[in-house]
């Protein structure tokens, strides 16, 4: 059967979305790609590349890759700052969109930028009065929120759902210190540090950390917190960027507390094996971080040979936070009558088909179905677009 006047709409511009919405748009099938925010790419875009002397697969680069492609398909329909309103489904569904609600965690001088060049408005003004007051801080070509959204109603003939996951809120892990102490931070804040300064330096006084820890597992495998699932991407991150920051730092001193180091990915315990090699690893949780005179942070943990008790000061504490089901997807499983598991994420009808559900025509793609790394969503994704071509008899 022929692609013509088929459509798809793919909910969720990260890399799971702009993945299957690409992979659509090659069978010559029209796509709506819905995204709440103002900007395509999700919390991947937002990651550096780790590449020391070599690459070290963590998938940045495929993720602007992806991206670029997508904005320049015009099979591929981009609805930013949008979300659903409502749904029927009467043969075909039909889907009510609205402006979404979406507000910044900050914004520079009223002022949002995207993390790629390939963003499209690549800066966003939220605050209209704060540009009124310094014109100069406004860029040329960016675009005032209020004008942006979608309201309407748009007929398609299956749903890939992609709103992927959030991170874990590391304020709830209080003896932390997370918000409090402006050296803990993290891994999504020490991305930000990068790109802003070319280098890891301590947000309290923009010097050069040298030493410092990676705390493992913060807000995933806690069963106070009822998260038993491992986020499957917490130990491969905080690797790679401990091995980049080491690259351009050779006297940074850097350890990683962990419970167990996941193994993931081709060659990864060959690079695990490097990796012991230029860090320390310790295998335990710290219990609390103190503030110490100039901004130098203390940390408690066990000994893992006696049981007795360190206190160890470092520049800067990494919390390598885990992935926690999307803060949507409660509304959306009732939009879309799509169920989910126990921790929150969507579900497949089983393990060999995850991507398809028990609702004729609304598929899955990505972290909305439980943690995954970039790699893997974009496979979730590429066999979520193949059940649709599958769905809709496209050859």
């Amino acid at each position: 059967m022929s692609a013509k006047d088929k459509k798809i709409m793919v909910i969720g511009g990260g890399i799971a979305g702009l993945t299957a919405a690409w992979e659509l748009s090659r069978f010559n099938i029209d796509v709506e790609l819905i995204e709440k925010t103002p900007f395509l790419g999700g919390y991947a875009i937002q990651y550096c590349c780790k590449a020391t002397d070599e690459c070290r697969q963590c998938g940045a680069c495929t993720v602007e890759a992806m991206l670029k492609n997508v904005v320049n398909e015009p099979k591929i329909k981009v609805h930013l700052a949008t979300e659903v309103e409502k749904i029927n489904n009467s043969g075909r569904f039909s889907v009510d969109l609205k402006k979404s609600s979406y507000k910044p965690d900050f914004a520079t001088e009223g002022v949002i930028r995207g993390y790629s060049k390939n963003n499209s408005p690549l800066h966003v003004i939220v605050d209209k009065e704060k540009c009124e007051g310094n014109p100069d801080a406004v860029p040329e070509g960016a675009v005032e929120l209020d004008t942006m959204g979608f309201s309407g109603k748009l007929d398609v003939d299956a749903v890939i759902l992609a709103s992927g996951f959030q991170p874990f809120d590391a304020e709830q892990k209080g003896t932390y210190g997370y918000k409090k102490f402006p050296n803990v931070v993290t891994g999504m804040d020490l991305e930000r540090i990068i790109r802003e300064n070319a280098t890891v330096v301590r947000p309290s006084d923009g010097k050069t950390a040298q030493k410092i820890a990676f705390i493992q597992c913060v807000g995933s495998r806690d069963e106070r917190l009822g998260h038993l699932w491992c986020s499957q991407v917490c130990c491969p991150y905080a690797l790679r960027m401990a091995e980049r920051i080491k690259h351009k730092n050779a006297d940074a001193e850097i350890t990683v507390f962990y419970m167990d180091i996941q193994n993931v990915g081709k060659d990864y315990a060959g690079f695990y094996e490097k990796c012991k090699t230029e860090f320390r690893f310790v295998r335990n949780i710290p219990v609390d971080v103190f503030p110490m005179e100039n901004d130098s942070l203390s940390m408690r943990y066990m000994n893992e040979e006696d049981g007795l008790c360190i206190n160890e000061e470092f520049d800067l504490v990494v919390l390598s936070v885990g992935i926690v089901p999307g803060p949507d997807n409660s509304n959306m499983s009732d939009l879309f009558d799509v169920g989910l598991n126990e921790d929150g994420f969507f579900t497949g009808i089983d393990k060999l088909n995850s991507t398809s559900t028990l609702k004729d025509g609304i598929f899955l793609a990505g972290t909305v179905a439980g943690p995954k790394d970039i790699a893997a969503s974009m496979a979730h994704a590429g066999q979520a677009a193949s059940e649709v071509i599958k769905h809709l008899g496209v050859s």
